[in-house]
Formats: C-alpha cells, sequence, structure tokens
C-alpha cells in the first residue's frame, strides 16, 4: 500500500504548503495532491484559497521525489484543451511525476461569485465524460479532432506531449455509483473517494461491473480511499476527529465510523489491512483534520503503522 496526503489550499500559504511537501518526501510518503477551489465553501466566502494549477507547477519545480497532482481538478472552471496543455507542462517540469486528477466539480459558490455555469449533476458528470476524451486525445495525438456536445477539437496540435507515456496518471474522484463510476471505468488509472473498508469495498465492486461492460481489466485501476485519521490510544482524541468530519464534510454516523482511521497503532494497521483487502492501493490522509503541529503524527504514522502495510 502506498501513503499520500490530501493537501487542502484553504487557510495556509505557500510557505506551509512547501515545508510540509518538503517534510512528505523527507520521510517517505509517496504522494501529495492539492485541493481546486477559489474561496471557502461557507456563505461568507471569506479567507485565504491558494490556486491549485499554479501551485502544481512550483512544487514540481522545489519537490524531485514524490509523486504529485490533484485531487480534484474542477472541471466546469477548467477547459479540458486549456487544462491538458498546463498539466503536460507541469508533468515536464516534475519529470513525470503528475497524478492529474479531474472531477465534475460540486462547490456551488465559487461558480455563483465567479460566474461559472454550475449546470445540473447530470451536466456536469456528461462534461467530465467528455473532458476526458479531450484531455486524452491532446495528449497522445499529434494533432487532434473531436466533436462533442460540450467541447470541440479542430485539427488541434498539442505539442510537446507529457513525460509520462501514453499520458499522465488520470484520477477521477467522486463516489456516485451509476454515473461516476461508469466514468471511471472508462478513462481512469485512479479512481479516488472518501470512504473505509466497508464504503470502498462496496464502491469497488461496481466499479469492477462497469469495468467488465465496457471491456476493461480492473486491475489496471488504482483506487484510493480518503481518511481522516487519529492515531491515539485516547478514545476521545479518535472521538473528537469524528464529530470534526462529521461537522465539516456531512456524514452520518455509519459513514463517519467507516471513514475516520482511528485507534491505536495496532488498530490502524487492522483497519488499513481490510482496507488493502477491499481492493484499496493508495490511502491519502487530508490536512484539514491534522493538528496544527502536524510533524509528530505524520511521523509516528510512517514510522510505527505504514511499514507493516508496505509488505
Amino acid at each position: 500500500m502506498q501513503f499520500a496526503l490530501f493537501v487542502g489550499l484553504g487557510g495556509t500559504t505557500w510557505d506551509n504548503v512547501v515545508t510540509l511537501t518538503r517534510h512528505l518526501e523527507a520521510t517517505g510518503w509517496d504522494a501529495a495532491c492539492l485541493t481546486d477551489h477559489f474561496m471557502p465553501n461557507t456563505p461568507e466566502a471569506v479567507g485565504d484559497n491558494l490556486e491549485c494549477v499554479s501551485a502544481l507547477a512550483a512544487l514540481a519545480a522545489l519537490v524531485p521525489r514524490i509523486r504529485l497532482g490533484s485531487i480534484v481538478l474542477g472541471n466546469t472552471y477548467r477547459h479540458p484543451a486549456v487544462l491538458a496543455k498546463a498539466l503536460t507542462n507541469i508533468d515536464i517540469i516534475s519529470g513525470g511525476r503528475l497524478i492529474a486528477g479531474i472531477g465534475g466539480a460540486w462547490q456551488q459558490n465559487e461558480h455563483q461569485k465567479y460566474g461559472i455555469p454550475f449546470y445540473t449533476v447530470g451536466e456536469r458528470l456528461r462534461r467530465l465524460d467528455e473532458a476526458c476524451e479531450v484531455l486524452k486525445a491532446l495528449w497522445t495525438q499529434d494533432r487532434a479532432t473531436f466533436k462533442g456536445q460540450f467541447y470541440e477539437l479542430i485539427d488541434a496540435p498539442a505539442s510537446p506531449k507529457p513525460v509520462q507515456k501514453p499520458y499522465p496518471e488520470l484520477l477521477i474522484g467522486g463516489g456516485g455509483e451509476k454515473v461516476t463510476l461508469k466514468i471511471a471505468a472508462k478513462h481512469a488509472d485512479h479512481w479516488n473517494t472518501w470512504g473505509g473498508p466497508r464504503i470502498l469495498g462496496a464502491k469497488n465492486a461496481i466499479l469492477n461491473e462497469h469495468c467488465a461492460k465496457v471491456g476493461r481489466d480492473p486491475k489496471t485501476i488504482l483506487r484510493s480511499a480518503v481518511m481522516p485519521i487519529a492515531l491515539s490510544d485516547d478514545k476521545a482524541e479518535v472521538e473528537k476527529v469524528r464529530q470534526l468530519a462529521m461537522k465539516r464534510m456531512g456524514f452520518d454516523e455509519a459513514r463517519a465510523q467507516d471513514t475516520i482511521l482511528g485507534g491505536s497503532v495496532a488498530q490502524v494497521q487492522d483497519t488499513l489491512g481490510k482496507l488493502r483487502e477491499s481492493g484499496v492501493g493508495l490511502l491519502f490522509v487530508p490536512t484539514m483534520f491534522l493538528p496544527k503541529d502536524y510533524r509528530p503524527l505524520l511521523d509516528k504514522f510512517m514510522s510505527d503503522v505504514a511499514p507493516a502495510l508496505r509488505k
């Protein structure tokens, strides 16, 4: 199993992001992926939010080993042809370490305040499906022509090409079982959602069914889970993180129980073993639930928990 951080770009500074990512690299983590939002998801929308694509390009030059990516870019405000060029450049700068994460977009206030159409859920997902076609065409063809319902390419050049072949690792984010998982079956090298062994086990089985319908080997898709961590023998500390996740993410009791990676070293290892058995190959730990001084917790996780799951 591999281990990565889900790095929130809200309420932080560029220096903190660089320091965190360098610390991850120095302590054996495998990847860091950045969120993609323009403002807080609050009625007031007040607070700093760093921009994802430019931050990724800078990190690609500053941090030389671990994989770097987005989790996930909002397709509604990232035209896929322009995005293909930007992501190609980041893959080149990084020497082929990009995880190109994309989703249908969900945060309504940033669309409303910037005058960007939000569309229905169905249309956002149809646009995501087409966007994946556009990205792959521009990454693999010398000149691409595409005519879809939403996007069009007309003898479009795209040079240079990404370092990764045939194209950067394409991550599809989202847990919708009828449509999003079908899009992942068609296009994804990597699929991600929030949840623990129960949720991921059920959704992995559905993703496998979609793969069978489109003639895709399910083993070719990496599965990853996002789980807030509370590595402590103190049940009150675990409960604190669980309550925070329920409030911030809107989880019900059952989902919070499955999604929070809490308990002693042995308990966390047991949960991760079950997660691995469900088909998950990579764990993302989200920064928004970490303590202000994250280093002791992350270092203890890598020294005491992770080695047993690497085997």
